[in-house]
């Protein structure tokens, strides 16, 4: 390696840093931030978001980047080929469009919070019209300068190298397989016993006790991190510093359970990737694809099969002082209530059938939107007519339709199909796993993730960004990323009923 790498090295652990900063303000708008400090965070962070962007856009980076020599190592020459994509990601917009985007988003958000509440799209219209057309005003700057759609130029941000044309083939045949395979699974679930509904209240500080021993079982380190409360479940922070939230209902545990153990998957990624590059571009994780997989692995994958509710019967009882014999309270009929597959209207907790549902009705609204083939005053009817098509549900407000996520209020196109992508990575990394090491199924029984957690550190997380996400999931699997694995796991779980699913 040459001084102008060596020189890029120094100022990449600059913005690093300035990440994190903006990470833990981030984290702290959406967790205990007063309400009235929006206005003043929204201007703090777009100030920031500003002079990382100066950074990054500086002519002295521009001539770093030209005469960077990486050497012959495979980490340092993956770092200047990240290093090179995000300058280009950057300098595609000026730095006013990144400054009123960060203000646009921060706005948004925090009317978007009392507009969910109220189910008043009416009010958050205009809120969200700004953040619309900034977006696309990025879309189409960076399609330029990448030489892509600007649908694929957003995509491209959360999962570098990701294409509409990788993803159209899958979703296609997903868009087709997938009523029938919920109709099957349903017709299969009706032919049983209906499980016993669990008796609540549950009181939330022992549903918190219990996310945070559950946490730590799977291998989160609370000393480099913490659980809190927000209105939607996320994981964030900065390195070694990795916060997840989850929100609480007494009448129900086991969404917020549930959203703990999603969360803790994302965490153990962060807190994963190699500690020699975490200032450095290819020591980031490597895309949302493969993010989403992480957490989709622990929750859908592992926490939901029958060997990990048999270990975790016991513990439930306990932290709900529930006698043994209580009916309902049994192994059995807990797997049946955490894999009940009914179509819902809320992304966030539906099941793992229905959900890709929920994804194929974003993409194709979002899509639609960045494109301008749909207005933004026409998205609450949209998407209740594409909901109502492939669920069968009729949205009764918009708190349960559009207006459920809040990827769309922070300007977050193009990220919703990593959910769907993430979910069939997270089949193919269970299947290629328990192949693999002969040791992680049977400790799972016993809720010892070690054996797992050790596999994906070897195969996803030590990896970061060193290689694109179709090569990792390639050498993981021994496939490329598809939907058959994901497809033969839910046939395995809920119509053969497989006593190890």
């Amino acid at each position: 390696m040459n001084k102008a790498y060596q020189s890029l090295e120094r100022h990449f652990a600059r913005l690093s840093s300035l990440n994190d900063a903006i990470g833990i303000l981030c984290w702290d708008k959406e967790v205990i931030m007063p309400h009235g400090a929006a206005e003043r965070r929204a201007e703090n962070l777009a100030m920031l978001e500003g002079l990382r962007h100066e950074i990054l856009t500086a002519p002295e980076m521009a001539d770093l980047l030209a005469t960077a020599d990486a050497g012959d190592d495979l980490w340092r020459r993956a770092n200047l080929t990240e290093m090179r994509r995000l300058h280009t990601h950057a300098t595609a917009l000026p730095g006013d469009l990144v400054e009123a985007n960060a203000q646009a988003t921060a706005r948004s958000e925090m009317v978007w919070r009392e507009a969910r509440q109220n189910s008043d799209f009416k009010t958050f219209l205009p809120y969200q019209q700004e953040v619309l057309n900034l977006t696309q005003q990025i879309a189409k700057a960076k399609g330029n300068a990448l030489g892509l759609s600007p649908y694929d130029a957003l995509l491209d941000s959360f999962d570098p190298g990701t294409r509409q044309t990788d993803i159209d083939p899958i979703f296609s045949r997903l868009s087709a397989d997938l009523p029938g395979l919920i109709a099957a699974v349903l017709e299969k679930q009706n032919s049983l016993p209906a499980p016993t509904p669990l008796q609540g209240p549950f009181a939330v500080p022992q549903q918190e006790a219990l996310g945070r021993k559950l946490m730590q079982q799977l291998g989160f380190d609370m000393t480099r991190g913490r659980l809190d409360v927000s209105l939607h479940p996320f994981c964030g922070g900065a390195t070694h510093d990795v916060r997840l939230t989850t929100r609480y209902e007494e009448a129900d545990f086991l969404p917020a359970m549930m959203g703990v153990l999603h969360e803790t998957g994302h965490a153990l990624y962060d807190m994963g990737l190699p500690a020699e590059w975490l200032s450095q571009p290819v020591g980031q994780a490597g895309g949302m694809t493969l993010h989403e997989s992480q957490s989709l692995t622990m929750e859908m994958q592992v926490c939901r099969s029958r060997a990990f509710v048999e270990w975790v019967t016991p513990l439930l009882r306990a932290e709900f002082n529930i006698a043994e014999g209580t009916p309902g309270w049994q192994a059995d009929n807990l797997h049946r209530l955490i894999t009940h597959v009914e179509p819902g209207f809320i992304r966030v907790d539906a099941d793992e059938v229905t959900y890709p549902a929920h994804i194929l009705v974003r993409y194709e609204l979002e899509t639609a939107m960045i494109n301008g083939d749909l207005a933004l005053k026409d998205l609450p009817g949209a998407f209740s007519d594409r909901l109502h098509t492939l669920l069968g549900l009729t949205v009764p407000d918009d708190r349960r339709g559009c207006l459920q996520d809040i990827h769309w209020p922070e300007g977050l196109f193009g990220y919703f199909p990593c959910y769907a992508m993430g979910a069939f990575a997270a089949a193919q990394l269970r299947a290629a796993a328990f192949q693999q090491d002969s040791q992680i199924a049977p400790a799972l029984t016993q809720g010892d993730f070690a054996p797992l957690l050790r596999w994906l550190r070897t195969n996803i997380h030590n990896r970061a960004s060193s290689a694109s996400m179709p090569d990792i999931i390639q050498d993981a699997t021994g496939a490329p990323l598809g939907a058959e694995a994901w497809q033969a796991h839910i046939r395995h779980r809920y119509l053969d009923r497989a006593p190890d699913a």
